[in-house]
């Protein structure tokens, strides 16, 4: 059975070192990433085009909009991929999600990546929403979810209690690290999580060995990445 390595990170907006945010991404090796805060004002999609390209990667899927996107490795095969904007709130930030169905190998996933707001009954709301949009495409391309993002909620809120009823946090099956992720420079919560359906077994799942100036000077959210199973 083929590992999948799937990444996420909030690289915010790439307004921070970016030559030290590709080199902690290509430290990570992922074969699919999920970001969150992609850069969506000026020149947005030459930004993220030039990030995926530093890291070694391609961009798959992600509207301006939302500011979460999907990037694959080039031995990723990419099956299907979409994009949706959420359910707008009046005051409040748009948000998206983005999805993925990869391959490597005999390794198949649906791949989402998202970013849930700093209100709770937002987060709430989009979160059902994006399993109701996610949940068709894994029945129909027969890939297991890998939800994999910022949620901007501690373990034991109501988001984290609704995905797992439905999913496996990754980081408690096999952790590796402490599984703080912000902020970068002293991190103190868990914010930044990847959850996977069932059928996919973890064989690691947790912070990345990247030089530690390169964390902090690359955005204000660590990394995380799981080495998965699924076929």
């Amino acid at each position: 059975m083929t590992p999948i390595r799937v990444g996420t990170y909030n690289v915010r907006s790439m307004y921070d070192d970016n030559a030290a945010l590709a080199r902690v991404i290509r430290a990570m090796a992922p074969d699919v990433l999920c970001v969150q805060e992609a850069p969506r004002l000026l020149a947005w999609r030459a930004r993220r085009a030039r990030l995926a390209r530093a890291a070694g990667l391609r961009l798959v899927t992600g509207r301006r909009w939302g500011g979460v996107a999907v990037l694959a490795a080039p031995g990723t095969r990419v099956v299907h991929a979409e994009s949706h904007l959420l359910r707008p709130f009046a005051g409040m930030e748009r948000r998206g999600v983005a999805m993925a169905v990869v391959e490597r190998g005999d390794a198949r996933i649906t791949a989402v990546s998202i970013h849930l707001d700093l209100v709770q009954g937002a987060r709430v709301c989009h979160v059902a929403e994006i399993m109701s949009l996610a949940e068709p495409v894994a029945a129909r391309f027969g890939a297991p979810l890998v939800i994999a993002g910022d949620v901007n909620e501690q373990p034991g809120g109501a988001v984290w209690r609704y995905l797992a009823r439905r999913l496996a946090d990754c980081y408690p099956l096999a952790p590796r690290g402490d599984g703080l992720t912000f902020p970068s420079g002293r991190p103190g919560m868990r914010l930044d999580v990847i959850f996977t359906a069932g059928g996919v077994s973890v064989r690691s799942c947790g912070g990345v060995d990247a030089p530690a100036a390169d964390l902090a000077a690359a955005t204000d959210h660590l990394p995380v990445v799981a080495e998965l199973l699924a076929g």
